[in-house]
């Protein structure tokens, strides 16, 4: 079924509709609070994340819980191993397990991590309003045979899919293996987060069940991709489990292969602002499920 592109609501961002490939200035604030306003943090990380687009927090997480958290990785991948289910999302041409979604309504460990003062304060100041989850999910990146995940940012997708307006939202991963700069780490380019990469072609029908395992649509062009790292470079975010990196739902990020005996895991959580919820798709196309983008259920995490 196709369905009307978003009425109403003015696509200031728009992509794959027929447009050349190319890069636009951002139209909305990076923080959105005031400078008055005192953040959860020490301010200079608010200001590198607010010039970067990212920032990593070293030792947010105690041993003790890192050590939870993997014990609740581990067995959430063995019993998603024999199961059919739209949220689990395996390796391209392989069994393994790539992602599972949804993990802060399914498992009572992610959950209680997802609602965690020392995330949720942070975005909330971030964004300056109150915030739910708009997607959460569990990484997984085997040794030997974890695959790439190419270059993109997740708020065109995000904007054009599920129809989120504005950016005015953003990302934590929550690293639970140690990530090394050569197992298949998080690659971020600083400073891309202040261009909007509009991409070419048009959105298939049911993309999502694609591009989860490899992403063609929504992507950016290889000119876009020299001129934002020829501004800004490329840096690889690695870190002991327990980290926590917060990066603006615009920056444009991805991660190589892992051909390496280390694996490389992470939780991730989507905080999107409430004034921000989630609109029709700004393409021709039916929402995604609920377990990628929560449409029915926002709740904003209470305070």
């Amino acid at each position: 079924m196709v369905f009307s592109r978003a009425k109403l609501m003015p696509d200031v961002y728009a992509s794959r509709n027929g447009q050349n490939a190319r890069l636009v200035g951002r139209r909305d604030p990076v923080v959105h609070a005031s400078k008055e306003q005192a953040p959860p943090v020490d301010r200079s990380f608010i200001n590198t994340y607010n010039e970067q687009g990212f920032v990593v927090l070293n030792d947010v997480f105690t041993p003790d819980e890192v050590s939870t958290f993997q014990q609740e990785l581990e067995r959430l991948r063995a019993a998603q191993k024999s199961q059919q289910s739209g949220d689990v999302i395996t390796e391209p041409n392989s069994n393994e397990v790539r992602s599972i979604f949804r993990v802060h309504e399914s498992s009572r460990v992610f959950k209680a991590l997802a609602v965690d003062e020392r995330l949720v304060d942070l975005a909330r100041y971030l964004l300056d309003d109150e915030v739910y989850i708009h997607q959460s999910r569990l990484n997984y990146k085997p040794g030997f045979r974890g695959k790439e995940f190419y270059w993109h940012s997740d708020f065109e997708t995000w904007h054009v899919e599920d129809g989120m307006p504005r950016m005015r939202a953003l990302s934590m991963s929550i690293t639970l293996t140690e990530n090394f700069d050569y197992n298949g780490p998080l690659m971020l380019i600083p400073g891309s987060h202040q261009q909007y990469v509009v991409c070419e072609g048009e959105t298939p029908e049911d993309h999502h069940l694609a591009s989860l395992q490899k992403q063609e649509y929504g992507v950016p062009s290889d000119d876009c991709m020299k001129s934002l790292t020829a501004q800004g470079g490329i840096v690889s975010a690695t870190g002991k489990p327990g980290s926590v990196i917060v990066f603006d739902c615009n920056i444009m990020h991805g991660s190589n292969g892992n051909i390496t005996p280390f694996p490389r895991a992470n939780a991730f959580f989507v905080y999107n602002a409430l004034s921000n919820k989630i609109v029709n798709p700004f393409c021709a196309q039916a929402p995604r499920p609920e377990h990628i983008c929560t449409r029915k259920n926002i709740i904003p995490i209470p305070k």
